[in-house]
């Protein structure tokens, strides 16, 4: 009785392999005609089969898997690509491998492409998909990863981009690279040209000069800021202050991390602890003008107006053509007005007083009349030529008034 069971179960597998084999003819030649859906019916009726397929027919039905499948179902294609390679690396015999890599190269390319194209084209779902999927066919081209946070973060997919995110940072993606540039000759502009012997083609052929290498800065600091954004958006910006300063404790002289925090605390509008984290970055970056701006605008909400002006101030000193930081040493300037003016209201029925006010409120805008003007020869707005109006009217400059109020009226659509 043993015996006849175990020639029973031989003639099965026997049926069995038989099957596989005329399957995968089929598929075969379905392949070569270009008959794709016939080819993935043959191929679908073995996948029931795959654990105990007839190993030498394995490497094969992986082969004719892929080419099956290929660009209309990426992931099932590439799938079996990447068994083939890595059961043939296993069974070191290596048939299909040389013709299955270029077939996986050309998926990952399309894929690609597919990406590039819904991202220029806004269309930041089909973008996020396409750029994750060509990550998961490429797992050593990690800037896809980042290329799929970034697009569900312009798609609002805040759920996405997030998980993207922390993927990016478990697996220490820096996104530096090095970059061979050099300049363009017609334009005097320097380009990124790719690599290094396209560098120097392009040197040699006389069309670039001035060749060089240039390392991009890290990105790190980028997906924590990002990361700390859509906890924001999620309505938690606590966990994003708490992201920053996890980070920050392995890098507390990054000016970016702190600066990044500070924005939370705007976004949170605690403006005493963005107060605190701008004189942590002037100590750690003394020269950078945008620090004392922002020192002076904190101190300005705070009405300490001659603090504000002072970093104002030390803002311009470093860079001379800070236009808004004049426009706002101007305007907090004539902040001093206010008072003055509820100090007239309650002397109306006092000339000699009110006269007197009256002078030190003009006084006020003759100190002010320069940081507004110089903010104007700057970058005009309509806010600069709004107060420089206000301050002639007060000063009875008349002829300065006439030549801007036609100007006014027309930034208005008056």
């Amino acid at each position: 009785m043993k015996n006849q069971i175990l020639a029973l179960t031989v003639g099965f597998l026997s049926i069995a392999s038989f099957a596989q084999k005329n399957e995968l003819k089929t598929a075969e030649k379905a392949i070569k005609k270009g008959d794709f859906k016939e080819a993935k019916a043959a191929i679908a009726s073995l996948e029931g089969t795959e654990g105990s397929m007839d190993s030498k027919y394995k490497a094969k039905y992986y082969f004719f898997k892929g080419s099956a499948y290929g660009k209309s179902n990426v992931e099932k294609a590439a799938a079996a690509y990447n068994q083939l390679i890595s059961y043939e690396k296993e069974t070191g015999k290596q048939k299909y491998t040389k013709e299955a890599k270029p077939k996986l190269n050309e998926l990952t390319q399309f894929v690609s492409k597919k990406a590039i194209d819904s991202y220029n084209n806004k269309d930041y779902k089909k973008a996020t998909n396409n750029f994750y999927l060509t990550y998961k066919l490429s797992p050593t081209d990690t800037s896809f990863l980042y290329n799929a946070a970034l697009s569900s973060s312009l798609g609002k997919d805040y759920d996405s981009a997030l998980k993207y995110y922390k993927e990016l940072q478990e697996i220490k993606y820096t996104g530096i690279t090095t970059e061979y540039v050099a300049v363009n000759k017609e334009t005097g502009k320097e380009e990124n040209m790719g690599t290094k012997v396209n560098r120097d083609l392009m040197v040699k052929a006389g069309q670039y000069i001035t060749p060089g290498v240039r390392t991009t800065e890290s990105k790190q600091a980028e997906i924590i800021k990002n990361i700390g954004y859509i906890y924001v958006n999620q309505g938690k910006p606590e966990l994003a202050v708490a992201a920053l300063e996890e980070a920050r404790k392995a890098s507390p002289k990054d000016i970016n991390l702190l600066l990044n925090q500070a924005q939370m605390y705007i976004k949170l509008e605690q403006m005493d602890k963005f107060g605190e984290l701008m004189k942590e970055a002037v100590k750690l970056d003394p020269t950078n003008p945008t620090l004392f701006f922002n020192l002076g605008v904190v101190n300005a909400g705070e009405n300490k107006n001659e603090e504000a002006i002072g970093f104002y101030k030390k803002a311009i000193e470093l860079d001379p053509e800070y236009g808004d930081a004049y426009l706002n040493l101007g305007v907090t300037v004539l902040n001093k007005r206010i008072a003055v003016i509820n100090e007239m209201n309650e002397n109306l029925s006092n000339d000699k007083k009110y006269t007197e006010l009256e002078g030190k409120l003009k006084g006020i805008c003759k100190d002010a009349l320069p940081y507004i003007v110089k903010a104007d020869e700057i970058s005009r707005t309509e806010g600069t030529v709004s107060t420089l109006l206000n301050i002639y009217d007060t000063l009875e400059m008349t002829a300065e008034a006439d030549v801007l109020r036609p100007i006014y009226k027309e930034m208005r659509g008056q």
